[in-house]
């Protein structure tokens, strides 16, 4: 279906409530503009969704956790007097 919609103050386009439904999008979500041979195309940004082994992450997280206690260990003998 072909759709003639209205560019508006400031470059406003409204999009009609089917269209909406049909990419499965509501207010603010986010939409990619691409123009091709003079064409305007609008997407949806659609988040990847991607399956991540649970002992990576553990891992990951632990390493974060390992360098943020070596920086405060760190900044606290920084800031102590030393013992000289």
């Amino acid at each position: 279906m072909v759709y003639h919609l209205r560019l508006r103050k400031k470059g406003i386009v409204i999009l009609p409530k089917e269209i909406r439904e049909k990419l499965g999008v509501s207010e603010n979500d986010i939409l990619i503009a691409d123009i091709k041979d003079g064409e305007l195309i609008l997407r949806p940004l659609k988040p990847k969704i991607v399956r991540v082994n649970p002992i990576v992450v553990e891992e990951i997280l632990k390493d974060e956790g390992d360098k943020e206690r070596r920086k405060e260990e760190f900044n606290k003998k920084k800031d102590s007097p030393s013992l000289q």
